[in-house]
């Protein structure tokens, strides 16, 4: 009875000891999430394939949610790294201060100021962005000379804006081109936030200049002109890997790094069309894009 005892005993530790392995490997383990939409699964499927080439052990959470939902999972530890958009990220953290610029460099050290507050690390943006932009048809564009949201003052009065049905109280939509660029519309007609019917009203002539993203594969796909925002309107929005302090260190940077380096608006709107358009997975299509980068 006593031999046994001591085997019970013993198998205790041991399986303590194998839990503890356990608990110590899901420490090493890196957690990334993404927003639920394509492009951010797209990105943060870069991130984790480059960490699992490099040998670090990554656990995909993608389409975690939100940005209320994935910044406390972030702030919490549930999450280690996802990406981001700066000025956004910039505006949540400060609950719409406004401090978002559309200089690059001054929205991300505001950025890493606000994450470094909650452990956390801003690292290298990408030149892709993901931000509001003003688009008009090439016909459109040729007939009234049209190529920054400037051009639009002195021919509003002709033209029906199509956005959003909030886009008449926001400042990033026709507030702000009232109040910084002078524009005033014959009319606006709310439609959706970027999605398939204000491209279907832009491509069927019901709306003239239509509010979509940077980012969207429609624009290049129907030869569309998308208006320099030679105001500086919008605040910039480059894609930034966020992560946890103590989940950094110099390779995890290295790597990530790399990626933004190479990552532009074109790029990332060329992905979104394989997923959106062709019914790509988007941790292919990430996959894909590394090994023609030389990444993979």
């Amino acid at each position: 009875m006593h031999t046994l005892s001591r085997s019970v005993r013993s198998l205790g530790v041991a399986a303590v000891a194998a839990l503890l392995l356990v608990a110590c490997a899901d420490d090493d383990t890196i957690a990334i999430g993404s927003a639920d939409f394509d492009e951010s699964e797209i990105v943060a499927s870069m991130y984790a394939a480059v960490l699992e080439d490099a040998g670090y052990d990554v656990d995909r959470r993608f389409l975690f949610g939100p940005r209320e939902t994935y910044f406390a999972a972030l702030e919490d530890g549930d999450l280690d790294l996802v990406p981001e958009y700066a000025g956004t990220a910039v505006e949540f953290l400060t609950g719409g201060a406004g401090e978002a610029t559309a200089d690059t460099g001054e929205t991300v050290a505001r950025l890493r100021e606000l994450v470094a507050e909650e452990g956390l690390v801003a690292l290298e943006p990408a030149e892709a962005e993901n931000k509001n932009t003003f688009v008009v048809t090439r016909e459109t564009a040729d007939e009234y000379g049209l190529s920054a949201v400037s051009d639009l003052e002195p021919v509003g009065g002709d033209l029906v804006l199509g956005g959003p049905p909030e886009c008449p109280e926001r400042p990033l939509c026709l507030i702000g081109l009232q109040e910084v660029y002078g524009i005033e519309f014959a009319d606006f007609q709310p439609l959706d936030a970027g999605g398939a019917v204000t491209i279907g009203a832009l491509d069927g002539g019901d709306v003239d200049v239509a509010l979509l993203f940077t980012t969207e594969p429609a624009i290049a796909a129907n030869d569309w002109v998308a208006l320099e925002d030679d105001g500086g309107l919008q605040p910039a929005e480059n894609i930034i890997p966020v992560i946890r302090e103590d989940a950094l260190d110099d390779d995890v940077a290295e790597l990530l790094d790399a990626i933004a380096a190479r990552l532009t608006t074109e790029e990332i709107s060329a992905l979104n069309a394989q997923v959106r358009e062709e019914g790509a997975d988007p941790q292919d299509v990430a996959e894909d894009w590394l090994r023609d980068q030389g990444l993979l």
